[in-house]
C-alpha cells in the first residue's frame, strides 16, 4: 500500500469513490484509485439502514472502517463524524481507527448529533472546541502518516466568511487536510483554493450544494482530493430498483441475464478462488 500523504504532495487530482460495504470497496479495490473513502451517509444507510444523523456510534463505524481498511489494498480515509463525543472520545476514535489499518480519519465541527453535510438544520461548535479535536487527534496518533482531515459545515447557516475563518483556524491547529463542506458556487471553491497550502478536499455529491466539476476545473481551483461519497449507493439503489422491478413485473430475471454481473466473477470478488484453492491443497 502506498502513502497517501505522498500522494497528496504530489501533482495532479486524487478521486476517491465512496465506499459503504464490503462489496463496493471489493469492487473499487480492484479498479486503481490512488484512495477510497468510507462515507458515513451510505455505511450508517447500508448497515443500520438509517438516515446519517447522527445515529451510528463509534463501535458501529469503526468496525466497517477496519472491514474495508484490511478488506482492500488501497488506502481508505474514513468518516470519523465529531470523534463521537468530548475529547476523550475523540482520542479513543482515533487510536481505534489507526489501529483498524484506515490511512485518514474525517473529523467534522457539528454539534451532536450531526447530519449529513449537504442537508439543512446542520449546527457547529464554537471554532475553539473544534480545534481542541484537532490538537487532540493530531498528538494521539502513533503515525504522521495517518491523516487528520478537519471538516467545518459552517457554510450553510453561518456563511462563507466564518467557514475560512475556521480553516485557518484548522489548518494552524495541525489538520493534514482541509475540508470546507459544501461551497455553493464554482466561486467560492475558488477562494478556497487560493486561500490554503495543505491539500483540500471537494466533496462532490451529486444532487448536493455543490456543483459537480470536472477533474481538470477541480485541479486548476487547487484541489487536491476529489471525494464521491454517494456516486456508489446511489448507483446501486438505481440498478436495485431496476432488476428488482423486473421480478416484481415479470416474476422472473430471465430477459436481462446479461445486464448483470457474472456470478463466477463476483464469486472469485469475494475470495472464493481462494477456498477453492486452499481445498484443493488439503484435499484428502
Amino acid at each position: 500500500m502506498h502513502s497517501l500523504k505522498a500522494r497528496l504532495s504530489q501533482p495532479g487530482l486524487v478521486s476517491a469513490p465512496g465506499v459503504f460495504d464490503m462489496i463496493s470497496a471489493k469492487i473499487a479495490d480492484g479498479m486503481g484509485f490512488d484512495a477510497l473513502y468510507m462515507t458515513g451517509y451510505g455505511a450508517v444507510a447500508s448497515y443500520l439502514g438509517l438516515p446519517d444523523a447522527g445515529l451510528a456510534t463509534y463501535t458501529d463505524m469503526v468496525g466497517r472502517a477496519g472491514a474495508m481498511a484490511q478488506g482492500s489494498k488501497t488506502p481508505l480515509i474514513a468518516d470519523g463524524d465529531t470523534g463521537y463525543g468530548g475529547l476523550l472520545n475523540v482520542q479513543h476514535t482515533v487510536r481505534g481507527y489507526e489501529r483498524a489499518g484506515v490511512a485518514g480519519i474525517q473529523l467534522e465541527d457539528q454539534e451532536v448529533p450531526k447530519k449529513c453535510g449537504h442537508t439543512p438544520g446542520r449546527r457547529v461548535v464554537p471554532t475553539e472546541e473544534m480545534v481542541k479535536k484537532i490538537r487532540v487527534a493530531v498528538e494521539t496518533r502513533d503515525s504522521d502518516e495517518f491523516l487528520i482531515v478537519a471538516r467545518t459545515d459552517a457554510r450553510t447557516t453561518l456563511g462563507i466568511d466564518e467557514a475560512m475563518r475556521r480553516v485557518e483556524a484548522y489548518d494552524k491547529a495541525g489538520a493534514d487536510v482541509l475540508f470546507l463542506e459544501s461551497p455553493e458556487s464554482e466561486e467560492e471553491m475558488a477562494r478556497i483554493g487560493r486561500s490554503f497550502d495543505k491539500p483540500l478536499v471537494a466533496n462532490m455529491v451529486e444532487g448536493g450544494r455543490t456543483p459537480i466539476l470536472s477533474r481538470a476545473q477541480l485541479e486548476e481551483l487547487g484541489f487536491s482530493l476529489a471525494i464521491f461519497p454517494a456516486s456508489g449507493f446511489l448507483a446501486a439503489a438505481a440498478a436495485l430498483r431496476e432488476v428488482y422491478g423486473t421480478i416484481a413485473g415479470k416474476g422472473s430475471t430471465d430477459e436481462i441475464q446479461e445486464t448483470l454481473y457474472p456470478f463466477s466473477e463476483f464469486s472469485k470478488l469475494m475470495g472464493f478462488q481462494e477456498v477453492w484453492d486452499f481445498e484443493r491443497k488439503h484435499a484428502d
